[in-house]
């Protein structure tokens, strides 16, 4: 069954754009998933995913809050929507202290939580102009989606590069807090 869903027509480049939807996953996973799931060429991987990611951007940049007022009125939607808020608050260092770059360099690095769904938050916590904000979000994701994309083509080697590259920085964030 769920085979004849990814060979149907077109399964491949929808799940590849859901996929870079998704917040924490973006196109962190889809690209890696396209290229080496679904033999994808890495062009078309890449411009799907990057599409994909920067789909929700615009919308969240201007309904965010509109959207969290009402989940809010629900207690699940409450708890979901202050621990989002309080953890795209604890990534915005950078941002304050860069600004608008600031947006471009954090989404840019493409690791876990730093993609456009938290930019994206970031930049509404502080008070960002939308177009500002979604010209260097957009700029960051392209650059991410460009460095995803080479590891992705290095296979077992650039997941060996990326998972040592993410284990040198928790060892950092890690040694930082207790100094």
């Amino acid at each position: 069954m769920l085979d004849q869903l990814i060979n149907a027509p077109f399964a491949k480049e929808i799940i590849t754009v859901i996929t870079a939807m998704l917040p924490v996953f973006e196109l962190r996973l889809s690209i890696p998933i396209a290229i080496n799931s679904f033999n994808m060429p890495w062009y078309e991987a890449y411009a799907l995913a990057v599409a994909g990611n920067l789909l929700p951007v615009p919308l969240l940049l201007l309904f965010f809050q509109s959207m969290a007022r009402l989940a809010s009125k629900i207690s699940a939607g409450k708890r979901f929507i202050d621990w989002l808020m309080n953890l795209s608050a604890s990534r915005s260092q950078m941002v304050e202290k860069y600004k608008e770059l600031g947006l471009f360099i954090f989404v840019s690095i493409p690791l876990p939580v730093t993609g456009a769904w938290t930019a994206s938050l970031i930049s509404i916590i502080l008070g960002f102009k939308f177009r500002t904000s979604l010209f260097f979000i957009s700029m960051g994701v392209l650059s991410a989606g460009v460095t995803v994309t080479i590891l992705s083509l290095l296979g077992w080697i650039g997941a060996v590069i990326a998972g040592t590259a993410i284990a040198l920085l928790a060892a950092i964030a890690i040694l930082r807090k207790r100094g």
